[in-house]
């Protein structure tokens, strides 16, 4: 498989560019091989971007790709504004590049299929979906998680697309990113936030399943959530004490007898709460300290400046136990997390 470093790397090739410029790259039939393609980058797509790094070909085609070439998939005006606008700086994201003058999405398809073609891209490189270009591992990833997410969370996903969710809900279980695109009510940004939630926090769901690996033996432990049912938890009833206390929620979202909390959660008390759980199983200690730090980067590039809903409840099924939840979900893409810490005599 083809690993593309970046579009940047012809830049230099770029500053004599014009209508019927022949000398951009060496060969009008492939594109450049630079040692950095051989490296293996990240499979999942980890940072909100909208070019897949298996899908970086397509950025390339646009920066490297003669005139001529260029008119064999995209109208000649098109092709002069690209051609023009490349001149002055590389297109560096797809976005980047529908901002030229008559590129919209039937034009970016058009470049991926050239793109694809011309073997700047391969089967690793999924396409165009919706305003980004997903790899193979993303669709993977994307429909598992659409095909597994309970009500809540895909709702908290798409907070703006309340039918998209429904539909999805609807129609599932999908077998490609595609099907998922065309679903009624999916658009750019609902997609955006589907990828996103499918592929951003590997490493912190890492971290938690480590976490959740380490064995009790029946008298503590912790479990640690990236996709989970918040509603069920923070609604269910307990026998011998129900203490509860929730913020940030709709009034129809309360659960019964809570307490309502007037602020939101803030990143520092979501760190909190996950460094406890860890610590709580001496994770720092059985945790490999790699796992540990790139979960809590991870989880920290997640959460700066964003604000939570949520509950914190403690609960007891009986005098001889007690378990304590917290739960936070962002107010704005859905990302959420939960803990909970248990101690029995």
């Amino acid at each position: 498989m083809r690993r593309l470093g970046t579009a940047l790397l012809a830049v230099s090739m770029l500053a004599a560019c014009g209508p019927g410029t022949q000398a951009e790259t060496p060969s009008e039939s492939a594109p450049s091989t630079p040692a950095v393609e051989q490296q293996q980058a990240p499979i999942l797509t980890q940072t909100n971007v909208d070019v897949a790094i298996e899908c970086s070909g397509i950025l390339e085609f646009a920066n490297t790709a003669t005139y001529a070439v260029l008119d064999r998939y995209l109208p000649s005006n098109v092709v002069t504004n690209i051609v023009n606008r490349r001149a002055t700086a590389p297109f560096t994201s797809l976005a980047d590049l529908s901002s030229v003058s008559l590129v919209g999405p039937t034009r970016l398809k058009q470049i991926e299929g050239g793109a694809r073609t011309l073997d700047y891209i391969d089967a690793d490189c999924v396409g165009i979906l919706d305003g980004i270009a997903i790899s193979r591992d993303d669709q993977t990833a994307i429909v598992a998680l659409v095909n597994s997410i309970d009500d809540s969370e895909l709702h908290d996903v798409l907070p703006d697309a309340w039918n998209g969710a429904v539909n999805l809900l609807n129609t599932r279980p999908f077998t490609t990113a595609q099907q998922i695109a065309d679903t009624a009510g999916i658009g750019d940004v609902s997609f955006r936030n589907i990828r996103n939630s499918a592929t951003l926090s590997r490493p912190l769901e890492a971290l938690f399943a480590a976490v959740n690996a380490i064995p009790s033996n029946g008298s503590y432990g912790a479990t640690t959530l990236r996709h989970f049912d918040w509603w069920n938890i923070a609604s269910a009833g307990h026998a011998y004490r129900d203490d509860k206390t929730c913020f940030g929620l709709e009034p129809s979202s309360v659960p019964s007898g809570a307490a309502i909390r007037p602020n939101l959660a803030d990143a520092a008390e979501v760190r909190a709460a996950v460094q406890n759980a860890v610590a709580y199983v001496n994770g720092n200690t059985l945790i490999p300290a790699s796992v540990r730090t790139a979960g809590y980067a991870n989880l920290d590039s997640l959460i700066a400046g964003r604000s939570f809903k949520g509950c914190i409840i403690t609960y007891e099924n009986d005098p001889w136990s007690r378990n304590t939840v917290h739960i936070y979900v962002d107010t704005v893409n859905g990302f959420s997390v939960m803990t909970e810490t248990w101690w029995a005599e």
